[in-house]
């Protein structure tokens, strides 16, 4: 090749870049001629009844472009391209569905639990109580302690669905009993667990918030009967949920009827072995950008020990939760299920010295 001159090589390279606009033009009118091709099928596809994405018909496409492919030398950056376009493609096929967040309130809302605003802009909240119910004097003897400390919403576990079935499972529907008669005698709202949909008739004459566990956020037929009942529902995070599959889970409950949603972050599943899970904070910041559901955050839970419970409640008020559950137990040592990670009243104590600031400041909503 002869010697060319800067001149002649800027030259070439403008031309060069003119060809390469040129191109994207016309690859851009293929794009939108086979979207819209792809929208057609869509139509078609709907109509029998199919589901939108095909994978073997997605390999077979891949395939036959790359045994086309004249430059073998390119097949892996052709493959990539086009799995992106096929990835489009498929994009563009469900446009207009409901998607994440789609029914989910974008201003921040206030959920009223037995006269107790959660949400909204509404000074942080603290539900406790024991992990479950082991009788009615035991919980009295909690509970007592913690009316006197200005605590209004008292959670207690009924059903305890454990990882080894010689655990503790709770007293069942008695145990909810139990609770509903202890917060009502001190003038408490009252928080358990639901465990199956054929409960709720009882739990709606019982409890003032119902609380999906980590283990039932994928129970989707017990969502949508708590989305047509008449509770407001705290719905606690997986411990292997991503965050949008938690948000999916709260729509759930919203497109069935019920936007009277808290969501309870209570730590994931890591390789950390210093903790139960791993509290996860930046999903309090996520969620609170995503939607306006309020949020609270069970650090016993995430923690599964009791020394450091003050200090990861301060950090979750200080990331902007609505509120939060504590495991509080007036003998952890005698506790049924989980005392290592439940505080004695005076652990309590300490633990609410550190959150007055928060505890008493209306939440500035961004």
């Amino acid at each position: 090749m002869p010697e060319r001159s800067p001149e002649e090589l800027r030259d070439a390279l403008a031309a060069l870049r003119g060809e390469v606009d040129l191109l994207n033009r016309e690859l851009l009118d293929v794009f939108i001629r086979r979207l819209g091709r792809v929208r057609r099928i869509r139509d078609v596809k709907t109509a029998l009844g199919l589901p939108l994405y095909d994978p073997e018909r997605e390999a077979q496409e891949l395939r036959g472009l790359l045994l086309a492919n004249p430059d073998p030398r390119s097949a892996q950056l052709v493959e990539r391209v086009f799995q992106e376009i096929f990835r489009a493609s498929l994009e563009g096929m469900r446009e207009g569905e409901p998607g994440v967040g789609t029914r989910l309130p974008r201003e921040p809302a206030t959920v009223d639990v037995g006269g107790v605003a959660i949400g909204g802009g509404a000074p942080p909240v603290v539900i406790a109580g024991p992990c479950a119910v082991e009788g009615p004097e035991a919980l009295a003897a909690s509970a007592r302690g913690l009316a006197a400390r200005g605590i209004r919403i008292l959670r207690g576990g009924g059903f305890k669905p454990r990882t080894s079935p010689y655990s503790f499972q709770g007293l069942g529907l008695d145990g909810v009993r139990i609770l509903h008669g202890v917060a009502r005698e001190l003038g408490m709202a009252a928080v358990s667990e639901i465990t199956a949909a054929e409960q709720l008739p009882v739990f709606e004459e019982l409890v003032d918030l119902v609380q999906v566990g980590s283990r039932n956020m994928y129970n989707y037929e017990l969502l949508k009967a708590l989305g047509r009942g008449r509770l407001p529902v705290l719905l606690k995070r997986h411990f292997g949920a991503r965050i949008e599959e938690w948000l999916l889970a709260a729509e759930y409950l919203v497109s069935a009827g019920n936007p009277r949603v808290i969501l309870c972050e209570r730590g994931i599943r890591t390789f950390e072995p210093e903790t139960r899970n791993t509290l996860d904070l930046s999903a309090v910041a996520v969620v609170k950008e995503r939607c306006g559901l309020p949020v609270v955050v069970d650090v016993s839970h995430a923690a599964g020990r009791r020394d450091i419970l003050p200090r990861l409640a301060r950090a979750a008020l200080a990331a902007g939760a609505d509120g939060l559950m504590v495991e509080v137990h007036h003998w952890p040592a005698g506790a049924l299920s989980d005392g290592g990670q439940q505080l004695d009243l005076p652990g309590f104590d300490a633990l609410l010295a550190g959150l007055r600031p928060y505890l008493e400041t209306p939440r500035e909503e961004d």
